[in-house]
């Protein structure tokens, strides 16, 4: 009985260590082929000047891939905070001040009026594609032997100099790495707003978010030299075991990074609306799962809107700050119209641009250069080196329903390489507005 108890309570315990390893865990070990080993480690040879080397290039591809992933899914897209009609109050009495449902991802000048109220439900869906660029299901790496030079090195190697990149000859051998990653990412904001007074709105956004994550890899050693291999994951220096595989899957769904909004309108005329907005996103997701960047961010944006009968351009700009030092702050920049179509119909167009300020902080391996026998570079990774600036196209349509709703339809296209990117994103809601 006391052995049952006790390889129960082991399965237990490795049941709720595997329920509790997250997405970001789950990434970091595509790149382990030895269980409870080292990543890129070398079973066969253990070569502890490999390991670190890899380990240090490793390192800074996971955390540039699990927070951009995290990124992403932080900075995924919100509805505006004043949809369907806007009104302000003369004499006791509503007046709208909108003649369309208003746009989908920028802002409108115009507030909601005091007293007025719109909550609403939305799903943006999207899958993951490519990393600037680069498709998700194709990324290639290349590991590198650390440079070795100690106390007697030179006279072993014939009087070579060791401090030469590929003296000896074994530091020339190199792992091809080979990564596969499937993600999708679904966001549910749950959101209200509300009209203070006649031009001042504040509004919540609790989004739940949803992360899926298959991951394959592939591993292999290309020896410099023969008949007989230095490196190796099993086997012997004759009959090395020289290619490796390692794959993942997991999903997670929970709370994403809550936001708070504040609109201020400045000005108001017929034909025009000048606002300021006001959001910060809080650290309520768990990173580890990928719900979220796990650091507070905010933006701050000046709006200006006009109407020429059913057509209102509307122009944003501002700026998103971003705590933690893995993530940069950005220019926001957004330019759209929406369009009175029909008595029910508003069609919504944007250009939404985010630009990044300064250089990455997501740091990629530098290139490897080799001294000998042969000199020659070799690049660590096919992510290239560039600014991760976003410009999306959006187009959607607003439905305004009997009794106050609105359904709402957009499509969110990428038009450059910057960031990790979906090929569409997806969104549908629903409005209601008292």
């Amino acid at each position: 009985m006391r052995r049952r108890l006790v390889v129960l309570g082991t399965l237990l315990t490795m049941s709720s260590a595997a329920h509790a390893q997250g997405l970001r865990e789950k990434i970091a070990d595509l790149f382990i082929f030895a269980s409870g080993q080292d990543p890129l480690f070398l079973a066969g040879t253990a070569d502890p000047n490999f390991v670190p080397s890899a380990v240090s290039e490793n390192g800074s591809i996971i955390a540039f891939l699990t927070t951009a992933i995290g990124g992403n899914v932080a900075n995924a897209p919100i509805g505006s905070t004043s949809g369907g009609e806007t009104f302000h109050f003369e004499g006791g009495v509503p007046v709208r001040t909108s003649t369309s449902a208003g746009p989908i991802f920028a802002e409108r000048g115009q507030t909601l009026g005091k007293g007025r109220t719109v909550v609403g439900i939305g799903r943006t869906s999207s899958h993951l594609s490519s990393l600037r660029g680069v498709n998700l299901n194709d990324i290639e790496g290349f590991f590198t032997h650390e440079n070795v030079n100690f106390a007697g090195c030179d006279s072993a190697q014939a009087g070579l100099a060791c401090k030469l990149m590929g003296v000896p000859l074994l530091e020339n051998d190199v792992m091809q790495f080979k990564l596969n990653l499937d993600i999708g990412v679904n966001v549910t904001p749950v959101y209200a707003t509300y009209g203070v007074t006649d031009n001042f709105d504040v509004s919540l956004v609790v989004p739940i978010v949803s992360t899926s994550l298959h991951g394959a890899s592939n591993a292999q050693i290309i020896p410099f030299g023969g008949p007989t291999a230095a490196h190796f994951f099993s086997g012997t220096p004759s009959n090395p075991v020289l290619s490796a595989n390692r794959s993942v899957d997991g999903s997670a769904t929970g709370l994403g990074d809550v936001a708070v909004r504040a609109k201020l309108n400045i000005h108001h005329s017929p034909r025009s609306d000048v606002a300021l907005l006001g959001e910060a996103r809080f650290a309520t997701a768990d990173a580890d799962q990928l719900l979220g960047a796990g650091e507070f961010s905010s933006r701050g944006l000046a709006i200006v809107s006009a109407r020429f009968g059913s057509f209102s351009p509307h122009l944003n700009t501002g700026f998103s700050y971003r705590a933690g030092g893995n993530q940069n702050h950005a220019i926001l920049g957004t330019f759209g119209f929406d369009d009175l179509l029909a008595d029910y119909v508003t069609l919504a167009a944007d250009l939404v641009t985010e630009l990044q300020v300064g250089r990455s902080k997501l740091n990629l391996p530098q290139p490897v250069h080799y001294d000998y026998p042969f000199i020659r570079t070799i690049d660590p990774t096919s992510i290239p080196d560039i600014a991760d600036d976003i410009v999306n196209g959006s187009f959607g349509f607003k439905f305004s329903l009997p009794q106050g709703f609105t359904l709402v339809t957009n499509a969110l296209v990428p038009l450059n390489r910057g960031g990790l990117r979906a090929n569409s994103t997806l969104t549908l809601g629903l409005e209601f507005a008292f």
